[in-house]
């Protein structure tokens, strides 16, 4: 492999040395900067390219499968500007003559702050503009009055009409383009080779990383700028370098043995150890220890790769080479687990005790992701138990049939790491968790059933720097608390009448609230709406007491027993939200008011919350609104000059003297919160809403 750094030398150790000076040279042009591109996408355009340009491309014949198409959103700005600077510079330098070599290493320079396999293959997408540009010209010549004049002012010859007179060269030409493109492709499986494993795999991939790759991506980058100067020469721009076709083709044919052999050496390197390194490692349970497999799965996951498919046959399946299987659910029918390639990913983890309500929600969300074009995903249901039996996977089938996304074909074939892995790395306990995985499977978000349950899609790509900037977003206010769980509370707010929302399982306070509240609405002439949203009880009970306030029309409520759940589980979801960024009841507003209706849940009597309009609220105990609202004629005049929801709130601070224990563990004698077990996180401290000391755990 010693000659792959310059065709010729005088001597062994003059091509040493050669080899070394241009291999500092090449070195010196490299400053990786951590940025990430997406390789195999531009990969993709490059060889729809040349499928257009070359004639019967043979070598262009693993066209890269890819679930998204090209479209000019996905290149940003700045990288769109990058290539389009490297294609002026080639086809400037091929007009000037200039010094390939040089020209090469400037090339080089621009792209440094790129990984090898980015600056190869952004480099081949800069020549494929040049190159299909020329071919765009050439191929309409005859038929189009634009192209036919521009190859007139560019001294282009007819090309097509005179294919004959021109084969032997572009036979040359094709084949140094294919040769560069099959290298291109090697970089690229190369450098998703994870680091951590190269020197231990063997010495000679550490070698081929550190020295032949650099070598390689020189010499497609020079091999691409001859293609682009012998094109020059076709235009007949500066005919002063014209050639002979004997020159002509022994020059690019000379290249394309070079980039050819470049090919086979780092091809048989990347025999000796698959990109999969330590997937194929422990996939065959002859060769390896199931208890390697945890390890694995953990640096598979610190490891970045081209799409996801590794990390999901990691995840689903172990045993055998074959591709694992998924159940669309459905239509029940069996697919590979590609039809999930670089997609954004939910990974629906629960038990089989997931409850009707959680997969209501989720099912109405994901529904609604498939009325919007901007919102692209898939979820995929892993069930985790510690051991199946017979009855567990009779279980697993009926639940899957209620499903319309995809789940595991077989369970009992996930390696017992995985389980292991998604319960102490991504804390999985009783709760459903959904883990987000970007198009290349790495892991953006451990749980975003919290995001998905404020906001729903509009939370896409549900990325914890989505979460975060949503947030900044929000204030409190009514339409955070309810969203859109009863059809007429967005156009009571609109209007700006008084909302009262309540709960509690105390039917007799129930009755004796809302008569009351209705009664003092009448006096001061207010438009009053009233909507039970229940407590986070069992569900007997709350269809009991639903049914007996729909029988004597106390008042409105929520349209079913999910959208009770809903509420509360997004309330829940809103504390831990905050708490993963770092939120307290004390310096967050937000928090502080979800805490305080959870905790007013967790008490034995009921609650009520007034509104009017969006962000004028108030709320307290049964008990303490009831009073405040049997002793309305002391207020009454206040509500009448300053509003109601104001004056009430006024009058409730007057009777707001707290006198709390902070005991958790005595319920019935002082405050109580009881915090669901989402994530497996409990905060260290929680401190009462309502007096500000800390509750004992």
């Amino acid at each position: 492999m010693a000659n792959i750094l310059k065709p010729a030398a005088t001597s062994e150790q003059q091509m040493a040395s050669d080899e070394n000076a241009m291999m500092n040279q090449i070195q010196a042009t490299h400053s990786p900067d951590g940025r990430e591109l997406d390789v195999r996408f531009f990969l993709h355009l490059i060889e729809d390219i040349l499928r257009c340009t070359i004639p019967n491309p043979t070598v262009v014949n693993s066209k890269l499968e890819d679930n998204t198409q090209p479209s000019l959103h996905d290149i940003p700005e700045p990288l769109a500007f990058l290539i389009s600077k490297i294609s002026c510079e080639m086809s400037c330098k091929s007009l000037t003559g200039a010094d390939a070599h040089a020209t090469t290493m400037g090339i080089l320079s621009m792209l440094s702050f790129f990984k090898w396999d980015a600056k190869a293959v952004l480099f081949a997408a800069a020549f494929a503009i040049n190159y299909g540009e020329f071919w765009l010209v050439a191929q309409f010549y005859a038929k189009n009055q634009l192209a036919m004049e521009i190859a007139f002012l560019r001294q282009m010859p007819d090309i097509k009409g005179n294919f004959r007179a021109f084969e032997s060269q572009f036979n040359a030409l094709n084949k140094l383009i294919l040769s560069t493109l099959v290298v291109i492709k090697c970089i690229v499986e190369f450098m998703k080779l994870p680091s951590r494993y190269i020197s231990e795999a063997t010495p000679v991939l550490s070698i081929a990383i550190n020295q032949y790759i650099p070598t390689a991506t020189y010499w497609t980058v020079r091999s691409m700028l001859a293609c682009i100067s012998q094109i020059t020469r076709l235009l007949g721009m500066s005919r002063n370098l014209i050639n002979t076709p004997e020159t002509w083709n022994w020059e690019l044919s000379s290249l394309a043995d070079m980039v050819r052999n470049i090919h086979d050496y780092l091809q048989r390197q990347l025999e000796l150890r698959n990109c999969s390194i330590t997937l194929q490692r422990l996939r065959n349970a002859d060769e390896k220890k199931h208890e390697e497999y945890f390890p694995m799965l953990v640096g598979l996951f610190e490891t970045s790769h081209l799409d996801n498919m590794e990390i999901l046959q990691a995840l689903l399946y172990s045993r055998g080479d074959d591709m694992p299987l998924l159940v669309a659910c459905s239509s029940g029918k069996t697919v590979h687990v590609d039809v999930l390639r670089r997609m954004n990913i939910l990974l629906l983890i629960s038990d089989l005790n997931l409850s009707e309500d959680e997969l209501q929600t989720m099912k109405s969300i994901y529904k609604d992701s498939q009325d919007r074009p901007e919102v692209r995903y898939e979820v995929l249901w892993m069930p985790i138990l510690d051991g199946w039996n017979e009855e567990h996977i009779t279980t697993f089938d009926r639940m899957r049939q209620m499903m319309p996304w995809y789940t595991v074909h077989d369970p009992r074939l996930m390696e017992p790491a995985v389980t292991k892995y998604i319960k102490e790395v991504w804390h999985f306990g009783k709760k459903m968790i959904l883990v987000v995985l970007d198009p290349q499977g790495k892991v953006v978000c451990r749980n975003a059933r919290h995001m998905i349950w404020i906001w729903g899609n509009p939370a896409y790509p549900f990325t914890s720097t989505k979460e975060e900037a949503l947030w900044k977003e929000e204030t409190w206010k009514l339409e955070l608390l309810v969203d859109a769980i009863h059809p007429k509370i967005l156009d009571w707010i609109a209007q700006k009448e008084v909302i009262c929302l309540y709960g509690g399982e105390d039917t007799a306070w129930i009755r004796k609230f809302t008569t009351t509240t209705k009664g003092v609405a009448r006096i001061a002439g207010i438009n009053l709406n009233m909507v039970y949203v229940g407590k986070s009880i069992s569900k007997d009970k709350m269809r009991r007491i639903n049914a007996t306030i729909a029988e004597e029309a106390l008042s409105y409520s929520l349209p079913d027993l999910t959208s009770f759940r809903y509420f509360w589980a997004r309330l829940e979801s809103m504390v831990y939200s905050k708490m993963q960024h770092g939120k307290t009841v004390e310096n967050d507003l937000i928090m502080h008011e979800a805490m305080t209706i959870l905790s007013f849940d967790n008490s034995d009597g009921g609650w009520a919350l007034f509104s009017s309009g969006s962000a004028e609220m108030t709320k307290a105990k049964g008990d303490t609104i009831l009073k405040c609202l049997t002793e309305f004629g002391t207020w009454e005049e206040n509500a009448r000059v300053n509003g109601f929801v104001p004056a009430l709130n006024n009058q409730l601070h007057k009777l707001d003297t707290p006198q709390y224990s902070t005991q958790l563990t005595l319920p019935g004698i002082g405050k109580r919160l009881i915090l669901p077990g989402i994530d497996g996180v409990v905060p260290e401290m929680v401190v009462c809403v309502e007096c500000g000391r800390p509750i004992e755990k």
